[in-house]
């Protein structure tokens, strides 16, 4: 069984500033005001287009990330809508197969110590021998999943328009969010208010919730494969 920890994958592309430039001249539309456009994003009407909650004209603009969560943090991020999701399935891969490494790996919760932790750990044991147990005696990879863990864990596509994040982070980084998904979307929204400050300074975070504990947030290609610098 291999333990790892969570992570976001981000496009560099994706955080593309002239996103901002493309909502200022589809929101100018309807007010006639093109001619008022300069080369970079007016900060003054884009606020002030946000402040009346005039948010239908940010939903033009998407921006695409891959989390690398557990199973349980996956089925919370895919009740947001309107996005788009493509997820590994364990319908369909193999964890017995060699390019698995013949183990499961799973999504180390940070919140386990000691004896909590070593409970945890014997559990996602327990369900990783008894996958490969069913298996090995005729049960198919949909089949056996049955026995898998919430720990498990799992890739995550998701494309969530301008005004989809918004909505997403103001959920999943407040009080109430659990643990692990404050763990990935606190950090993410970071990343975002760096990138785009006019659509996402305004949202609050958890302050309660310790950084030591963020998920890493990885610089990628257009194909998710990581850069050599980090965020």
């Amino acid at each position: 069984m291999i333990i790892i920890k969570p992570r976001v994958l981000v496009p560099r592309s994706e955080l593309d500033p002239g996103k901002l430039v493309k909502i200022e001249r589809y929101a100018r539309v309807c007010y006639k005001s093109e001619d008022k456009m300069g080369e970079d994003a007016n900060p003054r009407f884009l606020s002030s287009i946000i402040n009346r909650g005039h948010e239908s004209v940010i939903e033009h603009e998407k921006i695409t990330v891959m989390f690398i969560v557990d199973r349980g943090v996956s089925h919370e991020i895919v009740r947001h809508r309107i996005a788009s999701y493509s997820q590994e399935s364990t319908r369909y891969c193999n964890y017995s197969n060699d390019k698995f490494g013949r183990e499961i790996t799973v999504i180390e919760p940070f919140f386990f110590r000691d004896y909590l932790y070593r409970l945890w750990h014997d559990a996602c044991l327990t369900a990783e021998k008894r996958y490969m147990d069913l298996l090995q005696n005729g049960a198919t990879p949909q089949e056996a999943r049955a026995v898998l863990p919430n720990s498990l864990k799992t890739e995550l596509v998701a494309t969530f328009n301008m005004r989809a994040w918004r909505h997403f982070f103001r959920l999943r980084c407040a009080p109430p969010a659990h643990p692990q998904m404050k763990q990935v979307a606190i950090p993410l929204l970071a990343l975002f208010q760096s990138a785009y400050p006019l659509l996402f300074s305004d949202i609050e975070i958890d302050p309660s919730f310790p950084s030591e504990h963020y998920a890493g947030m990885v610089w990628t290609g257009p194909d998710f494969n990581p850069e050599e610098e980090a965020i």
